[in-house]
C-alpha cells in the first residue's frame, strides 16, 4: 500500500510513472474476504440527521435547479430511457488509498429532461469553499448540451470494438486525445489477460433427441470445454430458489442439463448453482416473456464467478508477471452455452415428466430421462493486450485523494448503450470540469477541487459483458497493491453512500437497489472496499433488451427512448458530475455510516434467532459454548463507533483542513476494514462481509445454519464456527479502526 501510494504520489507531482515498474511485494494476503450479498429491508429507509456532513453548513440559501417536464409520449412510457446507460454505469468510485498521516504539508440551463439536482439539506460543509454550490451546478449544467453529445455519440459510434480488437484501439486513442485537449496529462496501462472466444474453426452445438444437429452463435466465456450428454431439466431462471422448487420434486440433478431463463441474477451465479448440485451442462436462453429480441438473436456473456483475469486472480495481469501458472476458484467445471429462443423454445415443448409450478407459468414440463442431449462447447483460450485510458484533474489539498469517474469502453457489436453512450459522458464530462476548472481561474472565484477527479476509460468493464470487468479489475489490483418512463432511476451503490445519492435526486425518484454481482461498480466495492455507485435508466421493471447483443445500436436506443437518447445523457451527466463535484468541493465526506449499522443488526439478528432454534431443538448440532453475544458485541462496537465519529464531528471545526482529513480518514477506512483479512482474493475474490459473495459473510453464516437445521450433506459445525469468530473479528476491527482513538475505548471494546 506505502508503494502504492508513492506510485500515485510521483504521478500527481509529474514524475515519470509506469505500471510496469510497479512493485507487488504487498500482496493481499492480509485484506480479503467473500460475502453474499443480502441487504435488509430497512437499509431502504432515510436516516435522518445521522449522515455524515450534515454538520456546520455554510449555504443556508442553497438553491435547486430550475426544472422542465418532459414530454411523454406512448413510447416515452413505455421505455423511456430504457438503458440510456443501461449499464453505462459511471462506476463512482471513491478511489482513496487512506492512510493515519498526521502532518498535512446565472441559473442551469433548462433541458427536456427533469433535472436531478441536490436537494436543499445538501448544502456546504466545512471550511468555506471558494465557489458557492449553487454556482458549481449551474456552470455544470452551462457546459452541457444535446448537441454536444449527437456530436460525441457520432464520434465515438463503432460496429466493432471488442476488447483488444483494432476497433478498440481505434477508440482508446480517441479517448486518450481528447484528454490531451482537456488538459489532463493522460496516460494509459496495458494488461496481457487471457479470455476465451468462441471456436476459431468449427462451433459449440447440441443435438437434441437425437434430432438436427443446432450451432448456436451466442457464447458463455469461461464455460468449461468439452462434450456432455445428458437428461434436460427446466429451471427457471436458475435461482436457488428455483433449484431448491426442483428439489421439493425429488429431482436428482447430478449429471443432468439445465435448461434456464436468462434474467434475475447473472450468468455465472446461474452455472455456479447448477454446478453445486452436480449438473453437467447448462443451457440459457432469453426468454420472449423477458427479452423482444426476437427469436434467433444471440446472447453473449460470461460465466467466471469474479472479475477480472481468471488466470491472474488477485494481481494485475503485466506480460512480465512471474507468477507459477494458477487460476480464480470461479472458474465453472460444467459446460455451459446460450442458445436462441428459437431453439429452446424446440426443446421446451418436447419436454416430458412433471408438470412445472404454476408460478413458472410458462412451459408445462420439467423434463424426463427420456429428454436425452448431447451439449458440445469447444472455446478457445486466447490472450489479449487491453488498454485502460485515464485522465486527471488534479486537487488542490489532498493530493494522494481521489475520486474516479469510469465507464466501459468496448463491447460486442455496435454496443451503443453498453458503452457508447457511458463512454460518451465520460468524456463530455471530463471537458465540462475541466473547462470549469480553467475558466475559474480567471473569475474572482474558482472551482474548488480539493482531491483529484480520475477519468477511467476501461477495456469490459462489465461483469454483464462478455469477459467480466477485466479492464477495471486489472487496474483495481495494481491500486489495492498500491414508474415506467423516466422515472424509473435505478441506483445501485454502497451504503455510505446512500444518502449522498438520495440527496442528489430530486425530481427523478430514485429506486436504491443493493449492488449485483453482474453490476460494473460490484467489484470496486466488494473485492476493493471503495465506496461505489451505479446507475442506469429503465422502463420500470423492464431493463434494455438489446443489451449484451449485437442489435444494441443508436438506431434501437432511439426508438425505445423516443429520441431522448441526448437529453437523458445530459441528466447521468449532471448527476454523475454532481456527486463527483460534491465530493471534491467539500472538506468532509457526506457518507452515512448509519446504514451500515442497520445492514449489521438485521443480519446479526437473523442469526441470532437461528443458532437459539438449533440450540433449543438439536442441541447435539452445536456446543452450547457457542453464543451470539460476541457477533452481537462486535456489532453494537461499531454502531458506537459509528455514533461517537457523528459527536466528534458535531465538536469539531470543520475549517480546519487537517481535521477534515483526519475524520474523512476514519469514514474511508469503513469500506475497506469489511474486507475479511482471513481469506485470499485468489479463493474469495469479493471479500466484504456484508455485500460481497463467500462462505465468510453474515448471509453465508445465516445460510450454513440452515443446513445445520436441515441437516444438509454441506452442513459442518466445525466450519461454521470457524466462520463464525473470523466474521466477529472482522466487524470488531472495522469498529476499532473506525473508532479513532483506541484507547479510549478499551473498556467498551
Amino acid at each position: 500500500m506505502d508503494q502504492a501510494r508513492s506510485t500515485i504520489s510521483k504521478f500527481l507531482n509529474g514524475e515519470p510513472h509506469s505500471y510496469t515498474r510497479f512493485n507487488l511485494t504487498q500482496n493481499m494476503e492480509g485484506d480479503n474476504s467473500q460475502v453474499e450479498m443480502k441487504l435488509s429491508s430497512d437499509m431502504e429507509e432515510e436516516v435522518g440527521g445521522n449522515g455524515v456532513g450534515e454538520h456546520l453548513n455554510h449555504n443556508p440559501t442553497n438553491k435547486p435547479y430550475m426544472t422542465q417536464r418532459l414530454r411523454r409520449s406512448p413510447k416515452n412510457l413505455c421505455f423511456m430511457a430504457a438503458a440510456t446507460l443501461l449499464i453505462f454505469i459511471i462506476g463512482y468510485l471513491i478511489g482513496y488509498l487512506v492512510h493515519r498521516k498526521k502532518d498535512f504539508a446565472p441559473t442551469a440551463a433548462a433541458s427536456t429532461v427533469p433535472f436531478i439536482d441536490a436537494a436543499p439539506v445538501l448544502q456546504e460543509t466545512g471550511a468555506a469553499p471558494l465557489m458557492n454550490w449553487d454556482n458549481v451546478k449551474s456552470l455544470l449544467a452551462q457546459k452541457l448540451s444535446a448537441a454536444k453529445f449527437e456530436a460525441v455519440f457520432s464520434d465515438l459510434s463503432s460496429t466493432n470494438h471488442r476488447a483488444g480488437s483494432p476497433g478498440d484501439e481505434v477508440l482508446w486513442n480517441k479517448v486518450f486525445n481528447k484528454f490531451i485537449e482537456y488538459g489532463m496529462d493522460p496516460w494509459i496501462d496495458r494488461h496481457y489477460v487471457k479470455v476465451q472466444d468462441p471456436p476459431v474453426s468449427g462451433s459449440n452445438r447440441f443435438v437434441f433427441k437425437g434430432g438436427l444437429e443446432e450451432r448456436p452463435d451466442g457464447f458463455l466465456s469461461y464455460s468449461e470445454n468439452g462434450e456432455v450428454t445428458g437428461a434436460v431439466v427446466y429451471a427457471h431462471y436458475g435461482q436457488d430458489k428455483d433449484f431448491m422448487m426442483l428439489q421439493n420434486k425429488n429431482f436428482n440433478l447430478s449429471g443432468r442439463v439445465v435448461l434456464l431463463r436468462a434474467g434475475r441474477i447473472s450468468f455465472a451465479e446461474k452455472v455456479a448453482n447448477a454446478a453445486k448440485l452436480n449438473a453437467s451442462a447448462v443451457l440459457i436462453y432469453p426468454d420472449p416473456t423477458d427479452y423482444s429480441i426476437g427469436d434467433n438473436t444471440p446472447l453473449f456473456g460470461h460465466v467466471h464467478m469474479g472479475s477480472g483475469d481468471p488466470y491472474t486472480p488477485g494481481f494485475p495481469s503485466f506480460n512480465h508477471t512471474q507468477f507459477p501458472p494458477v487460476q480464480s476458484s470461479g472458474l465453472p467445471k460444467i459446460v455451459a452455452q446460450t442458445i436462441t429462443t428459437a431453439m429452446a423454445t424446440k426443446i421446451l415443448r418436447q419436454l416430458q415428466g412433471q408438470a412445472a409450478p404454476g408460478e413458472w407459468a410458462c412451459y408445462n414440463k420439467l423434463g424426463n430421462d427420456s429428454d436425452v442431449i448431447t451439449v458440445e462447447v469447444n472455446n478457445v483460450l486466447a490472450e489479449k493486450k487491453i488498454y485502460n485510458v485515464f485522465g486527471v484533474i488534479k486537487g488542490l489539498v489532498d493530493p494522494d485523494r481521489y475520486v474516479v469517474i469510469g465507464a466501459q469502453r468496448d463491447a460486442w457489436g455496435p454496443g451503443f448503450a453498453a458503452s457508447t453512450v457511458g463512454t460518451s459522458i465520460l468524456v463530455e464530462l471530463a471537458r465540462s470540469i475541466s473547462d470549469m476548472v480553467k475558466n475559474g481561474k480567471s473569475l474572482p472565484q474558482s472551482l474548488p477541487m480539493f482531491i483529484n477527479v480520475f477519468f477511467s476509460s476501461w477495456t469490459d468493464e462489465f461483469n454483464a459483458g462478455e469477459y467480466g470487468s477485466v479492464g477495471a479489475t486489472e487496474w483495481l489490483e495494481v491500486r489495492i497493491c498500491s414508474p415506467p418512463g423516466h422515472k424509473a432511476f435505478k441506483v445501485a451503490g454502497s451504503p455510505l453512500m446512500h444518502n449522498l445519492i438520495e440527496n442528489t435526486l430530486n425530481e427523478v425518484s430514485p429506486h436504491l437497489e443493493p449492488l449485483k454481482m453482474d453490476d460494473a461498480a460490484y467489484p470496486f466495492l466488494a473485492f476493493s472496499g471503495i465506496s461505489s455507485v451505479s446507475f442506469r435508466f429503465t422502463s420500470g421493471s423492464e431493463d434494455y433488451s438489446f443489451f449484451g447483443t449485437k442489435l444494441d445500436t443508436r438506431e434501437k436506443l432511439n426508438s425505445v427512448t423516443g429520441n431522448q437518447v441526448p437529453q437523458l445523457a445530459i441528466t447521468a451527466s449532471r448527476f454523475a458530475g454532481h456527486m463527483a463535484l460534491r465530493l471534491v468541493h467539500d472538506h468532509l465526506l457526506q457518507m452515512d455510516l448509519v446504514k451500515y449499522s442497520r445492514l449489521m443488526r438485521s443480519q446479526v439478528s437473523q442469526i441470532n434467532v437461528k443458532v437459539k432454534n438449533i440450540l433449543r431443538m438439536k442441541p447435539q448440532v452445536l456446543p452450547k459454548a457457542l453464543k451470539v453475544v460476541w457477533l452481537a458485541s462486535a456489532s453494537g462496537s461499531y454502531s458506537r463507533a459509528s455514533q461517537k465519529l457523528a459527536l466528534d464531528i458535531q465538536k469539531s471545526d470543520l475549517e480546519n483542513i487537517a481535521k477534515c482529513r483526519l475524520l474523512n480518514d476514519r469514514i474511508m477506512s469503513v469500506e475497506r476494514n469489511f474486507l475479511s483479512p482471513y481469506v485470499s482474493p485468489k479463493e474469495s475474490p469479493f471479500r466484504h462481509i456484508l455485500l460481497g459473495s463467500g462462505p465468510h459473510t453474515l448471509a453465508a453464516l445465516s445460510n450454513h445454519l440452515d443446513f445445520l437445521w436441515t441437516d444438509h450433506p454441506e452442513a459442518d459445525a466445525d466450519l461454521f464456527r470457524n466462520q463464525f469468530a473470523l466474521a466477529t473479528w472482522t466487524i470488531q476491527g472495522c469498529a476499532n479502526s473506525l473508532a479513532g482513538d483506541i484507547w479510549s475505548l478499551e473498556k467498551d471494546i
